[in-house]
């Protein structure tokens, strides 16, 4: 192992803000030594819980992450964030509006804030979510808050990856039982009513408890549903402990244990397909090779089948 590496990966470690912003570059920008990197932090995680925000634009998110951030780091729990942003159409990058409106933690050395750029990956999360989320679960971060980028019912990814998924609603975004689509209320282990100050808000809450009482209680569960003001930070803290309760509820009954080993089934085979991509389709001449195929499939001059058969046996892989 390389001497830089380790020491990189004892920095990320101890928590060091620079190095663990310089690993989140390298997986983002899949540089070889991220991986590296990740494999000798990787027995140092484990201790993290993820809770997955998300939820339509304009629901509060990023407040409500802020809110319930600050009162993680009064119970003095180290906390980090990712914010997973739009892609701009001129850089890549991430368009920064949520680490704009968590400026409040800039100085805080227990908080460490990331946006993440989707790069036009769809299900609301980056596509490196996953490895920044371990990365801060090695720094020490005892809570780890993932929001999403609010596209409705593409963000369902979110489940795999967070221990508890908190779903944002608020009134008078129109009709409301339209935007409550079937994917984000079986995902849902809490709803979160938010400005919920305003006009229709019982309404909402009422058809609210009306459909979660169609969906089938998961190991004795039943998803509440929580009024905030997040701007206001109220329902902040009984969130915050409705959160801890689902967290007991599902160690004790052994859920998040399974729920892990399925996640990392899903990890494993979506590395392996990665890993297959890159070898089949390796450098420049395989790009190549891949586009000239698809012209011939596309004007009819070859089938996709033979096609595929052509790839992998060029690829010397014994399939």
């Amino acid at each position: 192992m390389p001497q830089p590496i380790e020491n990189w990966a004892e920095r990320v470690c101890a928590g060091d803000a620079l190095a663990v912003s310089r690993a989140i570059t390298a997986i983002e920008n899949h540089q070889p030594e991220a991986e590296e990197l990740l494999r000798v932090v990787f027995p140092r995680t484990g201790k993290a819980y993820l809770t997955g925000i998300t939820g339509a634009p304009g629901t509060g998110k990023s407040t409500l992450v802020d809110r319930l951030s600050g009162l993680y780091r009064r119970q003095n729990e180290a906390v980090g964030v990712i914010a997973v942003d739009p892609t701009s159409p001129y850089t890549g990058g991430a368009i920064l509006g949520d680490r704009i409106r968590m400026q409040g933690h800039a100085g805080d050395a227990g908080m460490f804030i990331r946006s993440m750029a989707t790069r036009g990956f769809l299900g609301g999360l980056a596509r490196a979510t996953a490895e920044v989320a371990l990365l801060l679960d090695a720094a020490g971060k005892d809570q780890v808050l993932i929001e999403t980028v609010g596209v409705g019912q593409d963000e369902v990814d979110i489940v795999r990856l967070a221990d508890c998924v908190v779903v944002v609603m608020v009134p008078g975004l129109g009709d409301d039982i339209q935007n409550m689509k079937a994917g984000l209320m079986e995902i849902g282990d809490i709803f979160v009513l938010n400005k919920s100050d305003r006009e229709g808000a019982d309404r909402l809450e009422e058809q609210l408890h009306a459909m979660l009482s169609l969906v089938m209680p998961r190991d004795g569960w039943h998803p509440p549903v929580i009024r905030t003001v997040a701007t206001e930070n109220r329902g902040v803290e009984e969130l915050a402990l409705t959160v801890e309760k689902f967290r007991k509820h599902f160690e004790s009954s052994g859920q998040r244990r399974q729920k892990h080993v399925e996640h990392w089934q899903n990890r494993l085979i979506e590395m392996l397909e990665s890993r297959l991509l890159e070898k089949v389709l390796g450098g420049k001449e395989g790009e190549a090779r891949l586009r000239a195929l698809a012209v011939e499939v596309a004007e009819r001059k070859k089938d996709p089948f033979s096609a595929v058969s052509e790839i992998l046996k060029g690829a010397k892989l014994g399939l």
